[in-house]
């Protein structure tokens, strides 16, 4: 399948080459290539007069972002998201009473990374009779390492944007002084109206990406150490439910 599609949007690009070929260069050596030549100026001015807005448009964008993605992290980074108490409460119940039905019902119920690591480790001592402490360790961490990927990962998206969005203000930046430097060109017809426009709009984009980059970054600082720590819940409810899973075989086997 990813073959396939990599075969099919290789000629889609190969086809949009052609065509633009076609159109720059003449099929025939026409003049193509000069009306080509037109576009891109035409282009090029419309990028220079609506860059910088654009970037602006970006940032303002970015910054609706990053505020949704911290209201997210204030709703998601808490204990009782990752490792619930009152969950850790009732599977430990349910373990020591040897109910691992009711414990995975438990767990199915209230979805969460401990939950999923819990239901592993209910999963393999249930399925494997001769439990291995090495083992049932292994299925634990492999898992956690999963679910810590996953509740840490998500705060790169912070970092992303602490770094795109200084780089798509300097990128307006660009955009402002190369007005600027289009109003004064022409010495006689020089508007300096038109170059303090573009400086100021080159001092803004810098200003914003700067304001959206910095809280960002501490945002991400933050939010990093709060899943940090959220983590080292979850690996000490693991451990519990994995002590609580041994002591239990031990038991079993001694009464056996």
């Amino acid at each position: 399948m990813t073959g396939k599609r990599s075969m099919w949007i290789s000629l889609i690009m190969m086809g949009v080459i052609g065509t633009y070929w076609q159109t720059a260069f003449g099929a025939d050596g026409s003049d193509g290539g000069i009306i080509a030549v037109r576009s891109i100026g035409t282009l090029w001015q419309w990028v220079m007069v609506r860059g910088g807005n654009i970037t602006m448009v970006t940032l303002s964008a970015m910054s609706v972002l990053m505020l949704a993605f911290v209201l997210y992290f204030i709703a998601v980074l808490r204990v009782g998201q990752i490792a619930p108490r009152p969950l850790l409460r009732e599977l430990m119940e349910k373990i020591k009473a040897g109910d691992m039905g009711e414990a995975r019902r438990a767990c199915e119920y209230r979805p969460c990374p401990l939950s999923s690591v819990a239901l592993i480790a209910i999963d393999y001592a249930h399925n494997v009779p001769d439990t291995d402490a090495v083992l049932l360790k292994d299925v634990i961490e492999g898992e956690g390492s999963r679910q810590a990927e996953a509740i840490q990962g998500q705060t790169q998206f912070l970092l992303d944007i602490a770094v795109i969005a200084p780089m798509i203000g300097l990128l307006g930046t660009v955009f402002g002084m190369l007005r600027a430097f289009r109003a004064v060109q022409d010495i006689a017809s020089a508007k300096p109206v038109l170059l303090a426009e573009g400086i100021t709009l080159a001092l803004q984009t810098t200003a914003f990406g700067l304001m959206i980059g910095i809280p960002a970054m501490i945002f991400y600082a933050y939010f990093r150490r709060l899943a940090s720590k959220q983590i080292s819940y979850l690996e000490a409810a693991a451990t519990d439910v994995m002590t609580a899973l041994l002591g239990k075989k031990r038991h079993e086997n001694s009464e056996a």
